[in-house]
């Protein structure tokens, strides 16, 4: 029972190979981690727009999901009906940010083979 008390030493026994291949997956395990904070980086600052009420409320937002913009064609502001414009915004913002998650975890699921990591 005495056996192996005191640690791993050499993290070679059933591992086959040695330390070496843990030195390996180590060093693998580091760079996809570097890759996916480049691309949810990259991610983070593509631009996604939509629009409502047949193009008369578009919006922008980026990747990490920030509102960038917001263009209200002026045809469409009746101040008899504010509702109607608040509800092209509600839906133009909402698809907007839809689409910005897509984005996100399409390209996350590049590294973890579409399982969703809460990216």
């Amino acid at each position: 029972m005495a056996k192996g008390r005191g640690g791993f030493p050499g993290m070679g026994g059933g591992m086959g190979g040695g330390g070496m291949n843990m030195q390996q997956l180590m060093k693998q395990a580091q760079q996809m981690q570097a890759d996916m904070a480049r691309a949810q980086e990259e991610a983070g600052n593509k631009e996604i727009t939509a629009t409502a009420g047949g193009g008369m409320v578009t919006v922008t937002v980026n990747g990490r999901r920030e509102l960038k913009k917001v263009s209200i064609n002026p045809a469409c502001v009746d101040p008899d009906d504010v509702e109607m414009l608040e509800d092209l915004v509600f839906s133009a913002v909402n698809e907007a940010l839809t689409e910005a998650a897509k984005l996100m975890e399409s390209e996350m699921g590049k590294f973890t083979g579409g399982t969703n990591l809460g990216f």
